[in-house]
């Protein structure tokens, strides 16, 4: 019987050849960090609904979508028809246009705190202006954020925290940018209050459901408790919702929270599969944009933000179309339901397989920790952060980790690290193979001793 391993090579010949040739071109020959994989990634050829379809032909029920852009599926035909649409008028004026408007008057409609609107090409330009936005209106430098969230890659957001502070784990950082910056526990009041009156904060950034996408849970109770503290503090509260927004809610976190930050980042969902992010948030906040001379060239007393795509016909025509269907709510209690389901299922397998573990979730989000104990369940979705030391999870091995996305791969399923998102496109069928397929995964990764 072929290892997991063999089995994968087995199966994906063509991806193969393909990275062979992509690592003459990229650096490991990856355009992004998390499709970095080994022995090498799968290479796509088409998607639809939950599905995708690579180059041997090989059909993969999906659970990366478009690392979590794709709430509604793979090529959703009100997307597909905005988007064929706008392409037959154009791609870029280089102008205004009724698209932007339109775009951004759903952001408007669904995200409490979006008094105004910037879009932007990617998430990470949203979260750099934001940081901009809450340095300049409040005149401080320091940015405090939380250990393990995810906020792309500019300077201000990829330090770790260590004994003596804060120290790089990306090269060409200097350590000027991370003087100003604050790294502390997410699960800790005590130490957000004192960091919040011993600095001279500009602004608390986070995701509001945890780290890394609600990998490690946040404690609900910290952010009204944010809110309350940042305000007092006079420092300003940035969401990041570049995951969570439209998904956890057709509000997104802060929706589903009750809590309203000053500003929030948006990108995935927000564009409907295309390129695009956005910050939205308090007008006198966001007001910093706008020229306040007649001059257009005077960047004096402003924060300057061109870009070429930002809020393109093609990108506002996507996301337009897909606010309009997240906005309804049905995409969200379609996937959340499946998505609980399959928590459900699967820790009912780890139990019945004697695998120690567990998986949970939020919303349509789930994760999945194997070959290590759990805190104690609160329910079949969810785990108890009062009974973890500080904010830590169990975390799986590497060699546990590469085996079970190559084992569930070789069984037709791609998941995202070691979770995934479930969409509107997913049926109670697509859960039932899940299952069978981790269900095989599991015992054979048993056989092979990696659990």
């Amino acid at each position: 019987m072929s290892t997991i391993l063999e089995r994968f090579e087995q199966l994906h010949p063509a991806s193969q050849r393909l990275h062979q040739r992509a690592a003459r071109l990229f650096p490991d020959g990856v355009t992004h960090d998390i499709r970095y994989f080994t022995p090498f990634p799968l290479y796509m050829e088409r998607a639809q609904g939950a599905r995708k379809w690579d180059v041997d032909g090989n059909e993969i029920t999906d659970y990366v979508m478009a690392h979590g852009a794709l709430l509604l599926g793979h090529n959703h035909s009100q997307v597909q028809e905005a988007v064929a649409e706008q392409l037959r008028r154009g791609t870029h004026y280089g102008a205004s246009h009724e698209l932007e408007i339109q775009w951004a008057e759903r952001v408007q409609q669904l995200i409490p705190s979006a008094e105004t609107v910037r879009f932007t090409s990617s998430g990470t330009e949203a979260t750099m202006m934001a940081i901009r936005l809450a340095r300049a209106f409040t005149g401080r430098k320091t940015l405090v954020r939380f250990d393990l969230h995810f906020h792309g890659w500019n300077d201000n957001v990829v330090g770790a925290p260590d004994r003596e502070g804060v120290h790089p784990h990306a090269l060409g950082i200097p350590d000027e940018t991370l003087a100003n910056v604050v790294v502390i526990p997410q699960n800790d009041p005590d130490t957000l209050r004192r960091t919040l009156r011993e600095e001279e904060v500009a602004a608390v950034i986070l995701e509001p459901t945890g780290a890394s996408w609600g990998t490690v849970l946040l404690d609900p109770t910290m952010l009204p408790l944010l809110r309350e503290a940042t305000r007092e503090a006079g420092a300003l509260l940035i969401f990041d919702e570049v995951v969570t927004g439209f998904r956890v809610s057709p509000g997104g976190a802060q929706e589903a929270s009750g809590v309203t930050p000053d500003l929030t980042t948006l990108a995935k969902i927000l564009a409907g599969g295309l390129p695009g992010g956005a910050v939205a948030g308090r007008r006198e906040v966001m007001s910093l944009i706008e020229f306040r001379v007649g001059d257009r060239r005077d960047f004096g007393g402003r924060i300057p933000h061109p870009g070429t795509f930002n809020a393109n016909p093609l990108s506002a025509a996507a996301g337009g179309a897909a606010l309009g269907i997240v906005a309804t709510g049905e995409p969200h209690r379609h996937a959340d339901a499946l998505s609980r389901a399959l928590v459900r299922r699967l820790n009912e397998l780890f139990r019945r397989e004697g695998v120690p573990g567990c998986a949970y979730g939020q919303a349509s989000m789930f994760h999945l920790v194997l070959g290590a104990d759990c805190p104690p369940p609160i329910d079949d979705f969810t785990w108890d952060w009062q009974g973890q030391p500080g904010y830590h999870l169990p975390r799986m091995s590497g060699e546990a980790i590469w085996s079970l996305r190559r084992g569930m791969l070789n069984e037709g399923v791609d998941l995202m690290g070691t979770g995934g998102m479930v969409s509107s496109a997913h049926t109670e069928e697509d859960i039932g193979r899940t299952v069978e397929a981790f269900s095989r995964t599991v015992r054979q990764m048993k056989d092979e001793g990696v659990l």
